[in-house]
């Protein structure tokens, strides 16, 4: 593994980027588009630091870092994507939230494990595209949950009156949303298509009851196709669900606990999905009723979650559907 001149650490938000140079004990602030990218060529010109010898490290966010990637890949600078987890845990006990100090360990995270951190892979463009239309479909959904609540809080205050304005302006707008999200998955379904692993990858992730058209799409697209994370515990921990060892001060001995640092959309689709296999999957409405005499439903529904990532992975491995092929004993 080449040994890098200059690491970057990058706290990547919605608008802005923290970025620190861990051997220079350097930062900027800059906005997360073309103009805080100008700003940031000034300030590595100024500093003297050379694309070529740099190693940029920032956590998998799932969207906001790719202007920052597109720009890496035009100007040559090698990056690796980490789940926030991973970092947070090589941080040990800190407190508070301070985006300049963040970028700095992010940096220092990866100026220590150089040695063991894998580049990633270039951006897929057509991974971009499925993100893209499923953030504007969740976005439609959103606003389809918010006409509904008016549309019966309406109907709940003022009895049901099919001429008030309201409630006919609010079913007009969810009719139109409804058609929109329909023609996006349409669409989305038409970009699986044409890519052949894709498509194999949706049609065996599918193949496990619990697992719909959203859950296969956005599995697509949040696993980039299954090339962004190297297991199933991995892509668990991103969407937070698999819990970790939490220790507080001196103790030791706290809960383990599911981390707030992960991927809140995915993470409800899987309720959804979890819900759905522990009523119609057998083997997991046997396994999920013996864990509710013991655990509560909280933790169980979290389990059911992690075995579907689980056979998701298993069956995208193997290349097989899932066969269900669970018997009750007497």
């Amino acid at each position: 593994m080449k040994k890098w001149k200059f690491t970057l650490g990058v706290d990547v938000s919605k608008l802005t980027l923290d970025v620190s140079c861990s051997e220079l004990n350097a930062h900027i602030k800059i906005k997360n588009g073309s103009e805080g990218f100008i700003q940031f060529l000034k300030w590595c010109r100024k500093l003297k630091i050379d694309f070529q010898d740099v190693f940029l490290v920032l956590e998998y966010t799932g969207g906001y870092e790719y202007k920052l990637l597109q720009f890496c890949e035009a100007h040559g600078i090698v990056y690796a994507r980490i789940p926030g987890l991973a970092i947070k845990n090589s941080m040990g006990i800190t407190r508070g939230k301070n985006d300049k100090v963040d970028s700095l360990r992010i940096a220092q995270y990866g100026e220590e494990k150089h040695k063991s951190l894998q580049p990633s892979k270039p951006l897929n463009p057509v991974i971009m595209r499925l993100k893209e239309l499923l953030n504007f479909r969740k976005r439609l959904v959103r606003e389809n949950a918010g006409y509904k609540s008016s549309i019966k809080e309406r109907e709940h205050m003022y009895e049901k009156n099919k001429k008030d304005i309201l409630v006919k302006s609010f079913n007009q707008k969810l009719k139109a949303n409804t058609k929109i999200i329909a023609d996006l998955e349409s669409e989305m379904m038409k970009i699986i298509a044409h890519d052949e692993q894709m498509k194999l990858n949706y049609t065996l992730i599918t193949s496990i009851k619990g697992i719909g058209k959203v859950n296969g799409l956005m599995t697509i697209a949040y696993t980039e196709n299954f090339t962004s994370f190297s297991n199933p515990r991995s892509y668990a921990v991103y969407v937070g669900v698999v819990p970790f060892d939490h220790t507080s001060g001196t103790s030791i001995h706290g809960r383990k606990r599911v981390s707030h640092i992960a991927n809140k959309e995915l993470k409800q689709e899987l309720n959804q999905a979890a819900r759905s296999a522990m009523v119609w999957d057998k083997e997991m409405n046997v396994y999920a009723e013996r864990k509710l005499e013991t655990k509560c439903y909280k933790i169980v529904l979290n389990n059911v979650k992690f075995k579907l990532i689980l056979r998701m992975f298993a069956v995208v491995k193997r290349g097989e559907m899932y066969v269900e092929n669970y018997e009750k004993t007497a």
